[in-house]
């Protein structure tokens, strides 16, 4: 299938996330900010980059902008349970970046769906 680079400051969230998108048959690395999403995704060059927004280090939308710099045609999905936080929408400067978009708490039924629409857009 893909080559998807999960990025989340939380283990929990990364281990969970690796499972499910293994499970329905793709290869996953994983990086626990920012900084380490940029080496690996230089390194792997993912077909599709998952990355929380709210992290320590390098954040989400620092990682974001740097990719697009790296590859504008590259395929994101921001995920955050924070959307907002001292006035600014997170998830929408994401999109504005040309990330698609899922907030936390989601369903893994659905977290796949949007990985399958964005890998294939093409596919009805």
């Amino acid at each position: 299938m893909a080559r998807i680079l999960v990025v989340d400051d939380e283990p929990l969230v990364r281990s969970t996330l690796r499972q499910s998108l293994e499970r329905a048959g793709h290869d996953v690395l994983e990086a626990e900010d920012g900084k380490g999403a940029l080496v690996a995704y230089k390194a792997q060059r993912p077909d599709l980059v998952i990355s929380d927004v709210l992290m320590p280090q390098t954040d989400g939308l620092t990682l974001l902008r740097e990719l697009v710099e790296l590859d504008p045609r590259i395929k994101v999905i921001a995920i955050s349970g924070g959307e907002r936080s001292g006035g600014t929408d997170y998830i929408a400067e994401a999109r504005a970046l040309g990330a698609s978009s899922v907030a936390k708490p989601f369903r893994h039924a659905a977290l796949l769906a949007l990985v399958g629409q964005v890998l294939n857009p093409d596919i009805v």
